[in-house]
């Protein structure tokens, strides 16, 4: 079983996210899992989404303590929250960011970093509003691409079927951070 656990703000579309990239492992022919971290959320509150993708039946019904990969659609979240809380080793850590990942090397040491522009992208095609840019569709090309556990055919297949607005907008914003993503293949624990 693979866990993938996601955080965001509310507004940002980290639940969104969750499913949309659930659809996608579907259409590979996973059994999957998509769920909210339900409290107080309120827009800007830390959020999370949770995923469990297998090739088997999945029935365990809790949340993610210790999941292999994390995305974080607000780098605002790092220092704020402890986002690699449980994170197994050599998991890799997506970060909506413009900067490289050796910028939050400091910050986060023993996994692997990739960076994506998904806030610049999701402005480029029209995702939200300048001021509050839906990064979410953004951010799977990227997953897709450092995890290879899932392809971007199925990624944008996803966003056709899942996303009520904007379809083919969104897709293109998931391919071009599949291409726009920053990482290093190398030991993270270096």
């Amino acid at each position: 079983m693979i866990e993938i656990r996601f955080h965001g703000r509310g507004g940002q579309g980290a639940q969104v996210a969750s499913k949309v990239l659930a659809v996608a492992f579907f259409h590979e022919g996973y059994y999957v899992q998509s769920f909210p971290a339900f409290g107080v959320e309120r827009r800007g509150a830390p959020v999370m989404a949770f995923l469990r993708i297998d090739r088997e039946p999945i029935q365990l019904r809790v949340n993610i303590y210790r999941p292999d990969h994390l995305v974080v659609l607000d780098p605002t979240l790092i220092g704020a929250v402890d986002i690699t809380s449980g994170l197994k080793p050599n998991g890799w850590i997506l970060i909506n960011s413009h900067q490289s990942p050796e910028i939050f090397k400091g910050l986060i040491r023993g996994f692997r970093i990739a960076t994506v522009d998904a806030t610049s992208i999701a402005i480029q095609y029209g995702l939200g509003s300048r001021t509050n840019p839906i990064v979410n569709t953004a951010i799977l090309g990227a997953f897709s691409r450092i995890t290879g556990l899932v392809g971007i055919d199925s990624i944008a297949l996803a966003i056709r079927e899942e996303i009520p607005v904007r379809k083919d907008e969104n897709a293109r914003a998931a391919r071009e951070a599949y291409h726009e993503v920053k990482y290093e293949i190398q030991n993270p624990l270096t």
